[in-house]
């Protein structure tokens, strides 16, 4: 827990920086909605959210993840707690995040943005895992059978202010929105619950593998039509 006094210095550190922090999220939004690798027929990316963190929740988190041992403070804010500002990336098939994943690459190479730390993959399915592994991405695996791509980029290496990329499938998208109402911000009791979220999580995954399927068949085809 915080005291009442460090919270308020802590909020208004944040509160200090929010206008470079959507400044930067609303970038972010554009680079994904107008990349011409990422919108050119077929498109690559189905659609882009994004959102700030309100104040209630921030402090929860604070809250949540602030120790005596490890407290967060006004100095530490920024590196504590990466996601005041969120992206999420949300695309069809799970062979479409390859391009999504270069695009991004492209974007750290010419130092545009700045990693804070290793991409992550969260998943619970072991294909999922190799195909993530294969992207050169740490993966974990997730008991609560999340599934998605992470990412926290900073606007240069100096920078106080970060955006998180969340990227995953609209499978996946479902399940994540589901999972939240339920088990958010409090994690339910319910065994019914969560052996319906297992479930929708094993259907989740089939319906991405036969996503995939459809998409590699009907790309297939039409690349003979075209040679033809």
């Amino acid at each position: 827990m915080v005291d009442e006094a460090n919270m308020e210095a802590i909020i208004n550190r944040i509160q200090s920086e929010l206008h470079e922090i959507n400044l930067f999220r609303e970038n972010t939004v554009r680079f994904f909605e107008t990349h011409p690798q990422l919108i050119q027929s077929p498109q690559v990316v189905h659609s882009v959210k994004s959102r700030m963190k309100d104040l209630e929740h921030l402090r929860e988190k604070i809250h949540r993840k602030s120790s005596t041992e490890d407290p967060i403070t006004p100095e530490n804010i920024f590196d504590r707690i990466t996601d005041i500002a969120g992206v999420r990336v949300l695309h069809l098939c799970q062979t479409q995040f390859t391009k999504i994943h270069a695009v991004i690459n492209q974007k750290l190479n010419s130092q545009d943005w700045v990693l804070y730390e290793h991409p992550k993959a969260y998943t619970w399915d072991p294909e999922s895992q190799d195909f993530f592994t294969s992207h050169n991405l740490n993966v974990e695996v997730k008991e609560s059978l999340y599934t998605s791509i992470h990412y926290v980029i900073k606007p240069r290496e100096n920078s106080p202010i970060s955006c998180e990329i969340q990227v995953r499938t609209l499978f996946e998208e479902v399940w994540g929105e589901i999972d939240h109402l339920i088990n958010y911000p409090k994690q339910t009791d319910s065994i019914f619950y969560k052996e319906q979220i297992g479930v929708l999580a094993r259907l989740v995954g089939a319906g991405s593998r036969l996503a995939d399927s459809i998409w590699r068949t009907y790309s297939d085809g039409k690349t003979k039509s075209e040679v033809k």
